[in-house]
């Protein structure tokens, strides 16, 4: 188990997504940050107290939490030396990133002689099956986006509060590092060897009670040229009897593809639908949630409101306005 509290490692964040580890600790697990710890030239802020590795043991916390999700994963040089010192200091430290703190033989010298844990949560445990497309028992939810870091995740656990605040039963199904950080379990999609990656999620959601609900964390989007690998196993190894189409309407060019337009949410509805209708030809698209941060409300409302009136879907921000209208959809389902 990983030590609680946390100190949230930024590094040199160039934007508010690059931190999306922490953000996501820290709307979702609050109780858990105690603080950050920014490196010069950090442009992403959680909110929260700005600590030295001293304040931070001060204050209580127990693992150094890297909150990065750079492009390819990577240690940079610079934080070798951060990480090196929290071990020194008597900080664990866990990472999701695909660079593995193991990897790293100064960091697992340290390690080994102050006793300290260090802990790689994008390393599968598991010997997962390679998928068969068997149809199983219970109902399963996949959100889809139109990018990377549209509100997949923060979708389905806004819409698992909600179900569960109703006494409805459902699962959050984390599938990629955040979500494990935030719940504690799941699997680490993105690491999975290709031919096993459809047949992890359907091992991560097994035979269930008719009425319950998994609610599958996405990744990727389908038509990201870099991820759309890991959003084909979902779809087919998630077997979603529901879609929540997910979209961020300010940005200019997929995440980290400048030469890339984003997709519309027709587009999305339909190709995810014509994929996912190759593993379960009654899946349905029953709602969309919108990332609103940078819309004010009046724009945010009106927005949604004409996305209802084109698509006959319920239409939503679930951490700005709840995820109300998301659940009602799936309550309905037929």
């Amino acid at each position: 188990m990983i030590e609680t509290p946390y100190l949230l490692f930024l590094g040199e964040a160039p934007d508010q997504l690059a931190a999306k580890v922490a953000q996501g600790i820290k709307d979702w697990r609050p109780e858990f940050a105690v603080g950050q710890f920014r490196m010069d030239g950090c442009k992403a802020d959680m909110k929260l107290t700005d600590m030295t590795l001293d304040e931070a043991l001060e204050a209580g916390a127990k693992t150094l939490v890297i909150g990065v999700a750079n492009r390819g994963g990577m240690i940079s040089h610079e934080w070798r030396h951060v990480l090196a010192e929290a071990l020194l200091k008597g900080f664990d430290l866990a990472s999701g990133l695909h660079n593995l703190l193991s990897d790293e033989p100064e960091l697992v010298e340290i390690a080994k002689a102050e006793g300290r844990e260090m802990h790689d949560v994008r390393v599968p445990e598991v010997d997962y099956p390679i998928a068969n497309g068997k149809k199983r028992t219970g109902k399963r939810c996949l959100a889809v986006g139109t990018d990377c870091s549209v509100g997949k995740m923060y979708t389905a656990l806004a819409m698992d509060a909600e179900m569960q605040k109703r006494g409805m039963k459902s699962t959050f199904r984390a599938t990629g590092q955040t979500g494990i950080l935030i719940t504690g379990d799941g699997i680490p999609l993105d690491a999975v060897i290709a031919d096993f990656m459809a047949g992890a999620v359907e091992w991560l959601t097994p035979d269930n009670d008719e009425d319950h609900w998994d609610l599958i964390e996405g990744q990727g989007s389908l038509f990201h040229a870099s991820y759309s690998g890991v959003t084909m196993a979902l779809v087919h190894g998630g077997q979603p009897d529901a879609l929540i189409l997910c979209h961020e309407p300010t940005r200019e060019h997929m995440r980290g593809l400048p030469d890339y337009a984003l997709p519309s949410l027709e587009e999305l509805r339909d190709l995810a639908l014509t994929l996912a209708s190759r593993v379960n030809p009654d899946v349905k698209a029953v709602g969309i949630s919108v990332n609103t941060q940078h819309l004010s409300e009046d724009e945010a409302n009106s927005y949604l409101a004409d996305l209802e009136a084109e698509f006959c879907l319920p239409a939503v921000d679930p951490f700005r306005h709840g995820a109300g209208k998301l659940v009602d959809a799936l309550a309905a389902f037929d």
